[in-house]
C-alpha cells in the first residue's frame, strides 16, 4: 500500500477509533471499522483506474507521434528519391546534348577536312562498305575521271553531280540532305551505289574503262 492510501486510511478510520473504549490504558487493541476499508478500497481502485488511463493515454499519444515520425520519414524518403531521379535525369540530358554537340562538331570537322581533301575521306570510309585498300586505287581512278574529286562537279548536258556524278545529283538526299555540299554524304552514296551495282570499286573502274564515252 502506497503512502497516500495509508494516509487515506488512517484519515478516514477516525470515526472507528471513536467508537474504542477512551479509558484503555496499556496495549491498546483498535478496530477498523467496515466503511473505513471500503472507502479506503474505493481510493486504491480510483487510484488504479487513474494510474491504467494515465498510462494508456500516454501509449496512446506515443502512437501518434511515432505515426507522425514515419510519416515525415516516408515523405523525406520520397522527397530523397524524387530528387535523385531528377538529378540523374538531368546528367542523362547533359550528356546526351554533350553526345549531339560532340557528333555536330565532329561531323563539321569531318564535312571541312573532305572538303580540303575528299581523297582521304573516301579512302577512310572504304572498310565501311566492305572493301580493302587494295580498291583504293581503282576508286582514286575512276572518281579522278568522272569528277577530279570535285564536290561541287557539275555536268551541264547530263545534269550528274558531285564526285560520284550522281545522275541526277539529287539521288545523293537519300543519304543526307546536305548532298550538294558535303563531300562525305556524296562519298557515302557513290560507295553504296558501286556496292550493289558493281561489287567493287575495280569492277565499277573496269567498267567505266570499256565504255566510250566513260560512265558506270
Amino acid at each position: 500500500m502506497t503512502s497516500s492510501l495509508l494516509l487515506a486510511v488512517v484519515a478516514t478510520t477516525a470515526a472507528g477509533y471513536q467508537a474504542t473504549d477512551r479509558h484503555q490504558t496499556g496495549a491498546a487493541a483498535f478496530t477498523v471499522s467496515t466503511e473505513a476499508v471500503a472507502q479506503a478500497n474505493e481510493l486504491s481502485d480510483a487510484q488504479i483506474e487513474d494510474t491504467a488511463r494515465l498510462a494508456t493515454d500516454r501509449n496512446d499519444t506515443n502512437a501518434s507521434i511515432a505515426a507522425v515520425q514515419e510519416k515525415d520519414r516516408q515523405k523525406t524518403v520520397a522527397a530523397a528519391k524524387v530528387a535523385a531521379q531528377a538529378r540523374r535525369e538531368a546528367a542523362q540530358t547533359a550528356a546526351r546534348d554533350k553526345a549531339r554537340r560532340a557528333l555536330v562538331a565532329k561531323k563539321q570537322a569531318l564535312v571541312a577536312n573532305a572538303q580540303q581533301d575528299p581523297r582521304a575521306a573516301a579512302r577512310a570510309m572504304l572498310g565501311d562498305f566492305g572493301f580493302d585498300q587494295s580498291q583504293w586505287s581503282c576508286l582514286d581512278n575512276l572518281w579522278m575521271g568522272e569528277s577530279g574529286w570535285k564536290h561541287t562537279a557539275a555536268n551541264s548536258s547530263s545534269g550528274a553531280y558531285g564526285i560520284p556524278q550522281s545522275l541526277p545529283g539529287s539521288k545523293m538526299a537519300s543519304v543526307g540532305a546536305d548532298w550538294q555540299t558535303n563531300p562525305v554524304t556524296q562519298i557515302r552514296w557513290g560507295l553504296q551505289y558501286i556496292k550493289s551495282s558493281y561489287g567493287t570499286p575495280c569492277n565499277a573502274w573496269n567498267t567505266w574503262q570499256s565504255r566510250s564515252p566513260h560512265w558506270y
